[in-house]
């Protein structure tokens, strides 16, 4: 059996000296932030599992519809148009991210990233179920191939694949509807063959990442490990080691350390090294492998309560608390990036105030910008109506601006736009010749019938030269008046 591993500063606890991968065993833990850390999983991984299934105003509480370019969330209805609050929604994540990480350190990572999520309370739990504890499991691994091997590795791994089929399943479904994923299980792959290649791939991305990769994509690909480095400071609030209070570590029995001089209250026991997912010995101090899932906060508080001993040689503080200083909560940099939070959370809520149920597009039609012939001058436009409401709507368009003698051709009686579905009509507009007066701008206005909002686009009516037209005007009547 390979010896438990000894984590350094130097190295990665996952790789050995020939850099081979060293597979983390991690042994369970019982406590109280397991207790509530399993409860938030749960609810995370209900609601996960339940928002394709909740419907709001008719449709899932999350369903990203990029077949037809509408996204629903939670009631709120948004067309391809509106992706520019994409914008918003990024750096408001951002900004929360520095705010948070400043304040809590990797919270996000230990409570809600749903790698830890799926990692620590499903895919471990199948682990634990079917191989036992780490002990147990790691024999499993040193043992040779056997009938009790090989039936308790193959119901693991089923398990894992029936899982992550599930996982893929229900993400699909944010983008496709129940309704419609049902229909494509109960039809032949070969009718929606893309989706079945989609959930093929995702299923086995999945089993590869939770099966073999896991703790690895935290170490190696997540950049918010490195970040942390950037984000946090001697007064953010992580997971420590009290060495003030730890140091110098001794035996249970022993009272002194080997120097003579008293022990400290750590009993070199590695239970925190035991139970780390990533496999690291927190008593080295903040390291970029650490998650802040606090394992290491529940086994050290159960040693310490078996050995009579006070809790908290393993805590949520501060490195200036771990160090006997006072931990500042409102510093600069917490600060601005609450400023920053702030400011960006009002300028996203305005922007989600300008949503309206439906959107106005007015286009030039493709060709001359306009034509002009022996009575008009004529510009053509496209006008676009998307209606993103769930029930039918009746439109009408006025000009707001425009020259009185203008004459209109198209949108001269109410316009119906079907439930989420649009209208593109041409709008042709003419300005007589002899009353043109040169170029001039206008505001297209459709409003629904019941005038419960409006929409407007600023547009341009184009023509020539003033001058131009005049001259040729002259010309031509010069031309009609000689014999």
């Amino acid at each position: 059996m390979e010896p438990l591993p000894q984590p350094s500063l130097e190295s990665l606890s996952t790789v050995r000296a020939d850099g081979s991968r060293r597979y983390v065993y991690t042994a369970d833990v019982s406590g109280r932030f397991a207790t509530v850390r399993r409860a938030s999983s749960a609810v995370l991984l209900a609601v996960y599992l339940a928002l394709p299934w909740i419907p709001v105003n008719g449709y899932p509480a999350v369903f990203l519809d990029v077949e037809n370019r509408r996204f629903h969330l939670f009631g709120l209805t948004l067309a391809a148009q509106d992706m520019w609050l994409l914008f918003f929604l990024i750096s408001g994540l951002g900004f929360s991210l520095f705010f948070v990480t400043a304040l809590f350190g990797r919270v996000w990572c230990g409570w809600a990233c749903p790698q830890t999520i799926f990692l620590d309370h499903v895919y471990r739990r199948i682990e634990r179920w079917t191989e036992g504890d780490a002990v147990r499991r790691r024999a499993l691994q040193a043992a040779p191939l056997g009938p009790v091997k090989i039936l308790r590795r193959t119901a693991k791994h089923a398990l894992y694949l029936l899982v992550s089929a599930v996982v893929a399943h229900m993400f699909l479904a944010y983008f496709a509807s129940v309704p419609s994923l049902w229909r494509m299980m109960e039809a032949a792959p070969t009718e929606h063959w893309s989706a079945f290649v989609f959930i093929g791939t995702l299923t086995a991305v999945l089993y590869f990442n939770f099966a073999w990769f896991r703790e690895q994509l935290c170490v190696v690909i997540c950049p918010y490990g490195r970040l942390q480095s950037a984000l946090v400071d001697d007064h953010s609030l992580i997971i420590g080691y009290d060495r003030t209070r730890g140091e110098p570590r001794a035996g249970l029995r022993e009272a002194r350390d080997p120097k003579g001089g008293p022990a400290g209250d750590c009993i070199d026991c590695h239970r925190c090294v035991a139970v780390c997912p990533t496999g690291i010995d927190i008593r080295q101090g903040l390291q970029l492998e650490c998650i802040a899932c606090t394992a290491c906060v529940d086994a050290c508080d159960e040693v310490m309560d078996r050995i009579h001993r006070p809790r908290g040689l393993i805590r949520y503080d501060s490195q200036a608390g771990l160090g006997g200083r006072r931990t500042r909560w409102i510093r600069p940099r917490t600060a601005l990036y609450g400023v920053l939070l702030a400011i960006g959370a009002g300028v996203a809520t305005w922007a989600l105030s300008t949503v309206r149920p439906a959107n106005l597009g007015v286009t030039r039609m493709i060709g001359a910008p306009y034509i002009v012939d022996s009575a008009f001058v004529r510009n053509q436009f496209l006008v676009r109506i998307v209606n993103k409401s769930t029930e039918p709507r009746r439109f009408v368009l006025e000009l707001d601006g425009a020259r009185a003698d203008i004459r209109r051709a198209g949108f001269t009686v109410p316009v119906e736009v079907p439930p989420l579905g649009e209208v593109v009509q041409p709008l042709v507009l003419q300005e007589p010749r002899p009353s043109y007066s040169g170029p001039f701008s206008f505001v297209v206005r459709v409003r629904d019938e019941e005038a419960r909002f409006e929409l407007d686009r600023k547009v341009r009516f184009l023509g020539p030269d003033l001058e131009l037209l005049r001259e040729a005007d002259r010309d031509e009547g010069a031309g009609e008046a000689r014999p």
